[in-house]
């Protein structure tokens, strides 16, 4: 069985004003959206970035795979290297500097052949991976500062979750993510605001919800001294601290303080990566990505140095569609050291790309979709229409401090800003 045909198609679907250390979410959200079909008309889906460069990439990627063999994942992995990279070679040292651009094209391409292998086989991708462990993924409510509305959006009318800028209305924002899909656990986008108003926002949410693990992500806003001096309010109110500085190094003297476990999607983001956090013992949680992380596969292998040097396991999300939620599920399905709640965006987004609509959240998790493959199937008029709000809305590559602007003119997204 091969490959005959490779379709990349950039969309874009609407993004509440989410505020953010860079700024504000854009009104439209960018992805991209892979079908690999086969001979005989079976079609692998995937889903990755929708940026000018991801989408650059992904196009010289295409023709090395037609011919191929979609089991042949280390013929996959060779043409990605010589296209994005220009060595060939899959043994190759892994870079200490990071090779995101490599490993976001190989991951795209990669769970479409692994859909692909999961309905030539008859099988769930679970199985493809190794067999399940969980029947359900945990995730965790996503919480977000926001504006009530985008900025000269007219023609849009405002989100129904309304206007979180008070530590009151990111309480009822938690009470809502908590009763429509049954999160356990709560995480907090920070980097917003000072941290001291963060901090109580979360003794707001802890009182709100006693028995759900909370989590803070300052996105690499905080400093190390401002990271120390408000260490003592953190100290008992976090299940872990994400990213609360930018660097590698910065983690690293956190970690001499911090009584609770870092957590990471913004330091340790590739293979290369790992030597210098386990010297450092800079991170205790890494949140894997496998759109970044080389792949499903590329999760399993980073989970297994998990169990080797000791750190913890999550995943990390950005705005995202079914596709990429159904690769999560069914991959952390699989994975033994899953120990915390995986991000996602998921509720935020109204729009899919899948047939069916949404998958369903209920009591705070997924289950891997039925069905061969993935489980999931491309709505084509749905694509249609996320790809005709891509060639119209303007956007080729997201910019949150430039949206912001519209709101703050003189908005500084220099890191650390607190």
């Amino acid at each position: 069985m091969r490959i005959t045909d490779v379709r990349v198609t950039p969309i874009a679907f609407r993004d509440p004003p989410l505020l953010n250390v860079s700024g504000v979410h854009e009104p439209w959200a960018l992805r991209s959206i892979i079908e690999v079909e086969t001979a005989d008309g079976h079609v692998g889906l995937g889903e990755s970035y929708g940026d000018l460069e991801t989408l650059t990439n992904l196009g010289k990627v295409k023709p090395g795979l037609i011919g191929l063999d979609p089991f042949d994942l280390n013929g996959l992995t060779r043409v990605v290297y010589a296209a994005v990279g220009g060595d060939p070679d899959p043994g190759q040292t892994f870079a200490p500097a990071g090779d995101k651009a490599r490993a976001s094209a190989l991951a795209a391409f990669e769970v479409a052949f692994l859909d692909l292998q999961g309905q030539l086989t008859g099988r769930p991708l679970y199985e493809i991976l190794g067999g399940k462990l969980r029947d359900r993924v945990p995730y965790s409510a996503y919480l977000f500062y926001k504006f009530a509305g985008h900025k000269d959006d007219p023609g849009y009318p405002a989100d129904d979750w309304g206007e979180a800028l008070s530590h009151e209305q990111m309480v009822e924002q938690a009470r809502r993510m908590v009763t429509e899909f049954g999160f356990g656990s709560i995480k907090l986008k920070g980097g917003v605001f000072e941290p001291d108003f963060e901090i109580e926002t979360l003794r707001h949410l802890r009182k709100a919800f006693p028995d759900h693990p909370l989590r803070i992500d300052p996105n690499g806003g905080w400093s190390v001294e401002t990271t120390r001096r408000v260490m003592p309010q953190l100290e008992g109110l976090l299940e872990y601290l994400e990213d609360p500085a930018r660097t590698l190094a910065e983690m690293g003297q956190i970690a001499t303080f911090a009584p609770m476990p870092l957590a990471t999607n913004m330091v340790t983001i590739a293979f290369g990566h790992i030597p210098e956090t386990i010297r450092l013992n800079a991170v205790q949680v890494v949140l894997s990505d496998h759109h970044y992380w080389g792949g499903l596969r590329a999760t399993q292998h980073l989970a297994h140095l998990g169990r080797v040097f000791g750190f913890g396991i999550s995943m990390h999300s950005n705005s995202h569609m079914g596709i990429s939620l159904a690769a999560m599920t069914h991959v952390g399905a699989t994975i033994p050291n899953l120990a915390y709640a995986c991000d996602t965006h998921y509720p935020w987004q109204v729009e899919d790309v899948i047939e069916g609509g949404k998958l369903r959240i209920e009591n705070g998790s997924v289950a891997p979709p039925e069905g061969p493959g993935l489980g999931v199937r491309l709505d084509h008029a749905a694509l249609a229409r996320l790809h005709r709000q891509y060639l119209d809305c303007g956007i080729r590559v997201r910019d949150d401090t430039k949206e912001m602007r519209k709101y703050q003119p003189d908005f500084n997204p220099a890191r650390p800003r607190f």
